[in-house]
């Protein structure tokens, strides 16, 4: 799989992976719902940052984050956040706040969903410094050239919140091959930031533009149909089926994408699901990983940015594509089972759910 990949040298490198994409501020009601809340826990979380996260918190990999924060007291409260999970920082842009009209942070008010009750989320996100990032706003021959980096991840929440983000995105993806990193993509697609993004036929064309150079992507079929102008039709077939079908639909519009991966979930409710993973590579085919049943969930937001970490780790550690699989749908399991955006699980706890370990507990 590393020859596959044609992973970069560590000794090379100063960092194993770097993520693209906001970082915004989780203001958590707990138990209670938004409306009655009166105070909020603060978190950190987004779909490319969870990435990097993971792979620092739980693995003990070298890893940043490119983004923007407005200059004020909210930008350095997620600064010490986004340092609490052993994150670089000194790819982060900042933006001088100029009042009302200026750059801002952006906030995201979740909550967990219980039972019948699912997850909800209340954005207020427009005009954040990390959407006003643009092409040419960092040095990325830099960063992959002087620098070195081993694996860049971004996805399709980042490129989605402006024209600009995404020219960015092309830009970064287009000069990581320059330099042999791995690219990853995470297609995450968001019905009401394309929705705002209005010109659809555009976004689609940039997406398509970015998928020129993944090597390794996570989506679904539905996802995946949405973000290159398709129609989703639901013809009753199996998730692992749709899966297949979605791997040989990119085979030939991307030849170059060299592993594809995805989480097989089915909701029972906010608090009950059932949890796997499938993949493909070029070299190994179709995998699936361990199934489990009626997993129980307190948060589950952020479970699929943890699934990708974990299999990024396997997949940068040489591993199997298989190992790689349990390794990300462990630990997208245990990121269930702590409140936040973030990995709280260690190693340890990941491998031994990765091997076959029912439950884990206390030593």
């Amino acid at each position: 799989m590393s020859e596959q990949l044609k992973l970069r040298d560590s000794g090379t490198c100063e960092f194993d992976v770097v993520s693209l994409g906001e970082v915004m501020l989780r203001l958590d009601p707990g138990q209670h719902r938004i409306r009655d809340a009166r105070r909020f826990e603060p978190w950190v979380g987004g779909g490319e940052f969870n990435v990097a996260n993971g792979l620092s918190s739980c693995f003990g990999l070298k890893t940043s984050v490119v983004t923007a924060l407005a200059r004020n007291e909210i930008g350095q409260l997620m600064l010490n956040l986004i340092r609490a999970g052993g994150i670089d920082t000194s790819l982060i842009r900042w933006t001088d706040d100029e009042g009302p009209g200026g750059a801002r942070n952006g906030l995201n008010f979740t909550e967990r969903g219980f039972g019948l009750r699912g997850a909800l989320g209340v954005s207020d996100r427009a005009g954040s410094a990390a959407s006003k990032l643009a092409a040419g706003d960092i040095d990325w021959h830099d960063l992959f050239g002087r620098r070195g980096v081993r694996w860049l991840h971004t996805g399709g929440v980042f490129t989605a919140l402006s024209e600009s983000t995404a020219e960015l995105a092309y830009e970064a993806v287009k000069i990581a091959k320059q330099y042999g990193t791995v690219v990853s993509y995470d297609v995450n697609f968001r019905p009401s930031l394309w929705k705002a993004m209005g010109d659809i036929d555009r976004h689609t064309r940039d997406v398509g533009r970015i998928f020129e150079h993944v090597d390794v992507l996570f989506s679904n079929e539905p996802e995946y149909r949405l973000s290159i102008g398709e129609k989703v039709i639901d013809d009753g077939a199996s998730q692992s089926t749709r899966f297949e079908r979605m791997v040989e639909d990119l085979s030939r519009r991307y030849s170059q994408i060299s592993v594809v991966a995805a989480t097989l979930r089915t909701v029972h409710s906010a608090s009950d699901n059932s949890w796997a993973g499938i993949a493909w590579s070029s070299t190994e085919g179709f995998v699936t990983s361990t199934y489990r049943e009626h997993v129980e969930v307190l948060d589950r937001v952020g479970a699929g940015d943890a699934f990708a970490a974990g299999c990024a780790f396997g997949l940068l550690s040489s591993r199997s594509l298989r190992s790689s699989l349990e390794l990300g749908a462990a630990h997208g399991i245990l990121t269930m089972t702590t409140p936040g955006d973030t990995s709280s699980a260690s190693a340890g706890e990941v491998e031994a759910l990765a091997a076959g370990a029912r439950a884990l507990t206390m030593r």
